[in-house]
């Protein structure tokens, strides 16, 4: 295996705390507060958290991890539920404690006592947290749970943070406190992950990490909130970031995925690298353009992974085709490198992390003032620009003002006379003197 899994948690957290329940309990409700964040979705709608969430936190001086994890229910024997209830089973198996919670509103229910008895045989320290119970005067709801067995049931209002002291301070009574703050991560490449329904975005991640750390399913829109996990390979520390499928807007209907397609546009605020997989068996499609097209307005470096190339690669006539697709429909991001790989087999997908490193470095390259002006000057020497009625177009200096995009100003006497066709001349040719041929970069003029 060519992945050397981090723990992140083991090298800066002293304790994981997993928040597990049955469906629609408040759990993640209770992670955004603690998290201080939107991490997860939270709607009216059971079963919204399908993969587990984490967060790396400090409570008041103690560092912990967060895992939020869907609802456990055992009762249905459906695939997908099965998948989830599996995926809590292993985050109460990654947990050092856990925080119960159950509905103190609705009471003591038959899933709380399936969830208790497999709190009981994991043996881990566990904090009964009845949630909904919004001041002192709904206290006395909390008294059914104590039948569950643990000492404390604590009353809990995630979404106001009634008696959310209360709760964490027990919690994290015993553990470790430390003065440093949770690892920065200026240095580690945020890789977002994305593409529509069903392209294979987990399936791919699965296969770098070599074990099932996300839920995979071929239900298309399985994966709804963005995961992110943590690795290192050759020495470089990455985090993937896994989104849910972004659909065409005329076809999300419901309010969930609405929520999710927006946390996955988020997702690429918060990238380096965007990996838009293309399903290569499906053929191009105008979203595929529309997913690039956000990443390109967004500044993100691109790659295109061209996804289950294991089906098409002995058919000359099906390749054909999807190298004219991509040539027309995605000609706007021509710099963008494309890698042929199957999730499935693995072929190629070493490769995929030779191309985040080489787009990484042009993506941070920056470049003295001195270089830029010098690029400047051989530039409108090899073209001048255009004249502007009885005079003529005057460049001053130009310098870079930023990285991720790289973003070059150039001063000149009259910005709005420069043609389009004279920018993209002068676009191309910083890309050549910089060696920037594989990521966007901007180009702005200013006058002097």
């Amino acid at each position: 295996m060519f992945i050397v899994i981090l723990s992140l948690i083991q090298r800066t957290m002293s304790s994981i705390i997993a928040i597990v329940g049955r469906p629609n309990v408040g759990k993640s409700t209770l992670f955004n507060r603690l998290s201080k964040s939107r991490g997860a979705l939270v709607d009216d709608e059971p079963g919204i958290t399908r993969d587990r969430l984490y967060a790396y936190i400090f409570w008041e001086d103690t560092p912990l991890a967060l895992i939020d994890t869907g609802g456990f229910d055992d009762s249905d024997h459906e695939p997908l539920l099965m998948q989830v209830s599996k995926q809590v089973e292993t985050a109460i198996e990654e947990a050092d404690r856990i925080i119960f919670m159950v509905d103190g509103r609705q009471g003591l229910m038959p899933g709380d006592e399936t969830v208790a008895k497999l709190l009981r045989r994991s043996e881990k320290p566990v904090f009964v947290a009845a949630n909904k119970i919004d001041g002192p005067e709904h206290e006395h709801l909390i008294h059914d749970f104590y039948a569950l067995g643990w000492k404390d049931v604590f009353p809990l209002s995630a979404e106001h943070g009634f008696g959310l002291k209360s709760l964490m301070e027990e919690a994290v009574s015993d553990l470790h406190k430390e003065d440093t703050s949770i690892e920065d991560d200026k240095t580690r490449i945020r890789v977002a992950v994305l593409g529509r329904p069903n392209a294979g975005k987990s399936s791919l991640i699965n296969r770098i990490l070599g074990f099932e750390r996300l839920l995979v399913s071929e239900i298309p829109g399985t994966t709804r909130d963005s995961v992110d996990t943590l690795f290192t390979w050759q020495g470089k520390e990455y985090m993937l970031i896994d989104t849910a499928g972004i659909r065409r807007k005329a076809r999300v209907k419901e309010k969930i995925e609405k929520f999710s397609m927006i946390k996955a546009l988020r997702s690429l605020d918060r990238c380096h690298v965007a990996v838009v997989l293309l399903d290569a068996e499906a053929g191009i499609a105008e979203q595929d353009a529309r997913i690039c097209g956000y990443a390109f307005e967004r500044g993100r470096a691109i790659i295109l992974g061209v996804n289950k190339w294991d089906l098409v690669k002995k058919d000359p006539e099906k390749k054909k085709h999807l190298n004219n697709a991509i040539e027309r429909q995605l000609n706007f991001i021509s710099f963008a490198p494309r890698i042929n790989l199957s999730a499935l087999t693995g072929e190629r997908v070493k490769k995929l992390f030779e191309e985040i490193n080489l787009v990484h470095r042009e993506f941070n390259k920056k470049i003295s003032t001195a270089e830029v002006n010098k690029a400047l000057e051989e530039m409108t020497q090899k073209k001048a620009p255009a004249g502007i009625g009885s005079g003529r177009l005057k460049f001053f200096y130009a310098t870079q003002t930023r990285v991720r995009p790289p973003t070059f100003v150039v001063f000149a006497n009259r910005p709005d006379k420069i043609h389009f066709s004279y920018k993209r001349f002068m676009l191309n040719q910083l890309r050549e003197h910089f060696e920037l041929n594989h990521i966007p970069i901007r180009l702005k003029f200013r006058k002097k």
